[in-house]
């Protein structure tokens, strides 16, 4: 790993370290969980934003496959220090300077629903529980999570295992889909809980 991406990941924790406990000291008056959510929106947002910028040609966001990693691409690897799989994924990726184009789409994916994860939470502490504005953010998250990586994922992975990548980067890219897939299960039974009760119930009716 060359001093600049060292050094791109220690900028990075600092960053965002430093932006948690600036959110803490100004929202004093909301919870810790609120401000780790609030600070995890923005991460979000400025990782798929920052993925997008990154991507060579739209025609193939993954492209160019097993390529070195262009400092566009490196630059936000630090983000997804949350995540065991994509650490070592893209610590796979930083060691073999291969996989950039990869391991920013997975980055791209697995962020893309991650605004709206947090919003339903940021919403309960807003007293916005059990409100359509509240199912509508968790309609949203469910439908970008399921699109991002049910049907992106796959795609990434099949283009990731054919590729000529490091063995480790393509383990990392399986457990990471099935991940996905657990989660997807999990979801899809919460969201089938929150619309069955928010479906009005037809009255019974008398003879």
């Amino acid at each position: 790993m060359e001093n600049y991406d060292l050094n791109t990941i220690t900028l990075g924790v600092i960053s965002w370290a430093t932006i948690f406990l600036l959110t803490r000291k100004f929202l004093q008056n909301y919870s810790f969980e609120f401000c780790n959510r609030l600070v995890s929106s923005i991460h979000a947002i400025v990782a798929v934003t920052l993925a997008c910028l990154s991507v060579e040609d739209w025609r193939c966001p993954a492209c160019p496959l097993a390529s070195n990693p262009s400092p566009s691409q490196q630059f936000n690897l630090d983000n997804t220090i949350h995540h065991l799989v994509s650490i070592v994924g893209l610590g796979a990726g930083l060691l073999y300077h291969k996989s950039g184009s990869e391991l920013v789409t997975a980055l791209w994916i697995t962020e893309m629903s991650s605004p709206f994860l947090h919003l339903r939470e940021l919403l309960k502490d807003l007293g916005y529980r059990d409100t359509p504005l509240n199912l509508a953010a968790d309609i949203s998250f469910a439908v970008i999570f399921t699109c991002a990586r049910m049907i992106g994922g796959p795609y990434l992975t099949y283009m990731t295992l054919r590729a000529d990548n490091p063995l480790i980067v393509k383990v990392m890219a399986v457990g990471l889909q099935l991940v996905s897939g657990f989660w997807f299960y999990k979801i899809a039974r919460m969201m089938k809980y929150k619309l069955a009760k928010a479906t009005p119930k037809k009255p019974k009716k008398f003879n």
